[in-house]
């Protein structure tokens, strides 16, 4: 009987252990996530605090309450050489699984998923390791903010037109995007889980309230942040309501640089149109100033001389041949004029 009940649960052990492995997303056995993560928010990055500090990109988490906005912000690496592979969402058994992050030499597969700043959703163009040292490219990442820098780099990036700002891996909606050869041998590399710091940073956004997409309806007023765990103060980003050109900068940031641009074309656009509806205007003017001057002069020339006009210059014509010898007569013709009028 024991063996036949084993036997029993085995297929529901595999169904659990197919599902990629995740600690905070809270999956256990019978429970499954059927609600695609949101979209990823519209935000800029925050500057680089330090010297050293590598970028992780912010993610959709779930919890009790639902999903909750991880922000991205800079972290330091836990060893020399090592780059950050971020999680991501994927379809999978008939749900939304989150499959987690590591540290490794280099960046493996995270679903297609385009996070910006460097990570399009393939691979890694924010900076690289040279000779012990992190070299930052600046075409990619932002390293404005008063830190001296001097491992620096300009590559450009052919940007990924992502316009979804998708946040996962297959099912309906999301991104078709399968490992690569190199990808899967990242994957068989010995990785390093998150530091210590990062785990702070997802429980400080678990905690926080208005971190959960039912309250920030996908743009979190915590976006980015400059160091893990600290959600006020300098460094802290908010993410972006509309924007449609900005909406796109998550989607690799070196478009921080783009979405500006896109952003004045936007507003250009509808100057043109603008100044080719404002050209008619003068040009209809033209007609009805000319009706105007037609009908004008003699509209109220008719109408005021027929009644006022017309009427006393009959009569006082009518009665000059006898005006002439009665003088009497004119005060009569007034006269009569006004009991009509009355």
């Amino acid at each position: 009987m024991r063996t036949a009940r084993f036997l029993a649960i085995i297929p529901a052990l595999l169904m659990v252990l197919a599902l990629p492995i995740s600690s905070h997303a809270q999956i256990g056995v019978g429970v499954a996530i059927n609600i695609a993560p949101p979209a990823l928010p519209v935000y800029e990055q925050p500057p680089l605090p330090e010297v050293g500090y590598m970028w992780t990109p912010g993610f959709w988490q779930y919890g009790p309450e639902g999903y909750y906005w991880v922000p991205g912000t800079w972290v330091q690496p836990p060893t020399v050489g090592v780059l950050w592979t971020p999680g991501y969402w994927g379809w999978a058994n008939g749900a939304y699984a989150f499959n987690e992050g590591y540290w490794g030499p280099h960046i493996g597969f995270y679903g297609g998923v385009n996070y910006g700043f460097g990570y399009g959703g393939v691979g890694f163009e924010g900076g690289e390791w040279r000779n012990g040292g992190f070299f930052y490219n600046r075409a990619v990442v932002n390293i404005g903010g008063g830190v001296r820098v001097t491992n620096v780099y300009e590559k450009t990036v052919i940007v990924n037109n992502n316009t979804t700002r998708v946040s996962f891996n297959g099912g309906a909606g999301g991104t078709a995007a399968r490992p690569s050869p190199t990808e899967l041998a990242a994957a068989r590399e010995t990785h390093i889980p998150r530091t210590s710091a990062q785990e702070q940073h997802i429980h400080a956004a678990s905690t926080n309230h208005a971190m959960l997409a039912s309250v920030n309806h996908g743009a979190p007023t915590v976006a980015a942040t400059a160091k893990p765990g600290v959600f006020s103060g300098k460094g802290v980003v908010s993410a972006g309501h509309a924007a449609p050109a900005s909406a796109h900068a998550p989607a690799t940031h070196e478009q921080p640089t783009h979405a500006p641009a896109a952003s004045h074309d936007a507003v250009a656009r509808p100057a043109t149109p603008q100044v080719k509806h404002a050209a008619p205007h003068p040009k209809a003017a033209a007609p009805e100033a000319k009706s105007e001057a037609k009908p004008e002069t003699p509209a109220p020339a008719h109408p005021e001389a027929k009644p006022e006009a017309a009427h006393p210059e009959a009569k006082p014509e009518a009665a000059r041949p006898a005006a002439a010898p009665h003088p009497a007569a004119p005060p009569r013709a007034p006269a009569k004029p006004e009991e009509k009028h009355e």
